[in-house]
């Protein structure tokens, strides 16, 4: 029975009582006597809102849908790290503020983020550059984990992430919360303010957070990069300290029919890199100054500045149901580190060049972006049609060279239709084409070179490039739900257009020792993907089976070669992006049991195998392969008192397996196990609830390597014990109307 019936049942039987009661006999004999009024006591009936649950059972993709009280609960450094206590979702991090998704082994640009409707877009494509997201201001994370091209287009390959908005304020309130986050590792503090009001129509919503950290600790006293031994001051990673913050506005007006919200928002953050594992000579590094103090942010840093605009229109009208989503951003990132020669670039920088000594490189993206989409209801069928484009147009800068400038459009129409056959049996079908084109810009380097002819020009990194991309895309799937049963079933296929640095990069780059080339000539990629997802619910327990298999037979990787780049990438590896046959499969497994009222266990399994079919790494798997591993948690929730609920005592025990399995220059990483405690309750002062939340993040302070984090090449062990602290206040009060 659904909330709807629910509360209408609810409203039949408190009216049908009120009813009985006014509708008693007065006689003779009863007019003599004192009425007393009849007192009836109704059964408890419970509401229960299935909105989620039945999102998942309408999708034919693997989707979680995660509230706001499960990012409070499991906050990590970044909103991506703060789910990948999921299975089939991994990380690479960056130190204790930066990291990307991997869904399913897949990251970079197969990831599509969609943030309040808009696919952020900034400089995704490196493993060092982190997604600028505030996840104090997310209110409700959509996860999709299959092939998803035929709503978000190129890109979605792996899946989505969407990251929604805290939901409207309801009419005639003001309200807003306060959350204070501390952090024991890298010494970390930070707070977010939200302040919300809406009369009847009207309202805006606004957040403010900040964030400051220090070097995080590891549990080693001396680490080696590449043979090199460093030993760490304090067990820390000297200069990845960092500061973070974050502004949001939205504002809008919302009738029965008409909805309009215009949001504004805008991320930096600046942050070191490990000043041991950056550049051409990460051996000459000035130990005593970094070591000064564990706050400060030197070079080599990253400053990053992300502005949104965001505008969403809705419209419903009879059967249909419009919205429109216009959007602008703006990623303007740059990388610091002090000047260093090789090859043929002069020993002392030119004193007339109007460069900054100190800026590495720039990248300044900006993008225009624009979706309108129809949803209606024809009889059985659930009907979406849409378009939408993005413009990107991305400056670079800087005294060293990896990735050309460019400018890219792209576009793409779709419809897809839900057929519901009856109550239980639900088939899905969608189809899509899309349209790329991309024009990179022509780059010579600012100094002379020498040449085979022994002359001396600026040497040409990339040429001007025009290349046109399109593809039809498809999906068929279907979903049979029973009462305790469900089955989904999804075969698709979804592609995603080569990028600037895979066609064009021709440089060093800095944070891998690698000398990285492009390949002008790349097709688009293309994937084939089935899933599949069996459930069973019972009383007590539920299990969830989720396996998939996926073909690619062109995928786009960057490939080591035997050579090395001793004029222009000083002596490092050269990688060239080439393209193989590669075949994918794997699943996850989630299994529930609630023993009693306040005691629940829980299993997280997952599993993943790649293999190149094709190619020179023919038999080798894929880089950023995740390994097997299994979370086994137990929960215990009493009810203490009247002052206190949702009162958890939760314990996490991950096991993650050895991979061996390996693209070199990759190295094999061992297994491990961790141990992380959550502990959390709601404090009723003067009604208010007080939301207070403790985590013990590796609890064993167990030193091991985590094979998709961006620092595993050099063998740096991920962070040590960390207690992280967290505390949300909210309030809310009635307006006068």
């Amino acid at each position: 029975m659904n909330r709807s019936y629910r509360l209408l049942f609810c409203l039949l039987i408190t009216c049908s009582s009120v009813f009985a009661q006014q509708q008693v006999p007065v006689t003779d004999s009863t007019k003599t006597k004192a009425q007393k009024p009849a007192v009836n006591q109704l059964k408890e009936v419970q509401i229960n809102d299935r909105r989620l649950q039945l999102r998942k059972e309408e999708d034919a993709l693997n989707v979680e849908i995660l509230s706001s009280d499960f990012i409070q609960r499991n906050l990590g450094g970044s909103l991506m790290k703060t789910l990948e206590r999921l299975p089939g979702i991994k990380t690479i991090g960056i130190g204790s503020g930066q990291s990307k998704p991997l869904i399913r082994g897949l990251g970079f640009n197969r990831v599509v983020v969609v943030d309040q409707g808009l696919k952020h877009e900034g400089q995704q494509w490196g493993a060092d550059h982190g997604l600028e997201l505030d996840q104090f201001a997310a209110g409700e994370v959509e996860l999709v984990k299959g092939a998803a091209s035929f709503m978000y287009g190129s890109d979605a390959i792996a899946g989505v992430i969407n990251v929604k908005a805290q939901p409207i304020p309801l009419k005639h309130s003001f309200g807003g919360s306060l959350n204070l986050l501390g952090k024991s590792n890298n010494q970390q503090y930070g707070s977010s303010v939200n302040l919300y009001a809406r009369k009847e129509n009207w309202f805006f919503d606004s957040r403010f957070t900040y964030q400051n950290y220090g070097d995080y600790r590891v549990p080693a006293d001396t680490i080696y990069v590449y043979d090199y031994a460093v030993k760490l001051h304090n067990s820390q990673l000297r200069n990845t300290a960092g500061r973070e913050s974050a502004l949001h506005f939205s504002t809008g007006y919302v009738g029965e029919k008409f909805r309009s919200q215009l949001s504004v928002s805008n991320v930096y953050s600046k942050s070191g890199f490990f000043a041991n594992a950056h550049g051409l000579e990460p051996r000459n590094v000035d130990t005593e100054m970094h070591d000064a103090s564990s706050r400060d942010i030197l070079m080599p840093s990253q400053e990053v500045n992300h502005l949104k605009l965001i505008n969403r229109t809705e419209y419903r009208s009879n059967a249909h149901h419009f919205a429109m989503d216009l959007g602008y951003q703006r990623n303007f990132r740059q990388e610091f580190s002090s000047y260093v020669n090789h090859g043929y670039m002069p020993a002392v920088y030119p004193a007339d060049l109007t460069l900054s000594p100190d800026l590495e490189r720039e990248f300044d993206k900006q993008v225009y972006s624009f979706s309108l989409r129809d949803l209606m209801e024809l009889g059985k069928h659930q009907l979406s049609i849409g378009l939408n484009s993005e413009f990107q147009n991305n400056q670079i800068d800087g005294w060293t060279f990896l990735v050309p400038a460019f400018k890219q459009f792209t576009a793409g129409v779709f419809a897809y239709d839900k057929y519901k056959i009856n109550e239980n049996l639900l088939l899905h079908g969608a189809l899509r084409y899309d349209y790329g084109h991309i024009r990179m810009f022509k780059y010579a380097d600012w100094f002379e070179s020498g040449t085979a002819q022994s002359e001396l020009k600026k040497l040409i990194r990339a040429d001007d490039l025009n290349r046109s991309f399109h593809s039809l895309v498809w999906s068929a799937g279907m979903n049979y739900n029973l009462e305790n049963f469900s089955m989904k079933a999804n075969i698709g296929k979804s592609f995603r257009m080569p990028i600037a640095k895979e066609l064009g990069a021709n440089g060093v780059n800095y944070h891998y020792f690698s000398y990285e080339k492009g390949d002008p000539t790349l097709n688009p990629e293309q994937s084939y993907q089935l899933d599949l997802s069996l459930g069973w619910t019972a009383d007590r327990w539920s299990v969830l089976v989720s396996p998939f298999y996926n073909y690619f037979p062109n995928y786009i990787y960057l490939n080591p070669t035997p050579d090395h780049d001793y004029f222009y990438g000083a002596g490092n590896q050269i990688f060239q992006y080439a393209q193989s046959k590669v075949v994918r499969y794997g699943g996850e497994l989630q299994l529930k049991v609630k023993w009693l009222k306040s005691l629940s266990t829980e299993f997280l399994g997952e599993y993943l195998h790649a293999q190149q079919r094709s190619g020179e790494k023919k038999g080798y798997t894929l880089p950023f392969s995740p390994p097997a591993s299994a979370l086994f948690n137990l929960t215990w929730s009493p009810e203490l008192s009247s002052q206190f609920h949702k009162t958890y005592l939760s314990v996490d025990y991950r096991i993650t397996a050895k991979q061996n399995h390996i693209v070199p220059p990759e190295k094999k990483t061992p297994g491990y196990g961790l141990i992380n405690l959550q502990l959390g309750t709601e404090i009723l002062i003067n009604k208010r609830p007080l939301q207070i939340s403790l985590q013990a993040q590796n609890l064993m302070n167990t030193r091991y390597l985590n094979h998709t984090s961006f620092y595993r090449l050099i063998g740096l062990p991920e962070a040590g014990r960390n207690l992280v602290l967290s505390l949300k206040i909210p309030f809310q009060t009635t307006l006068n109307k």
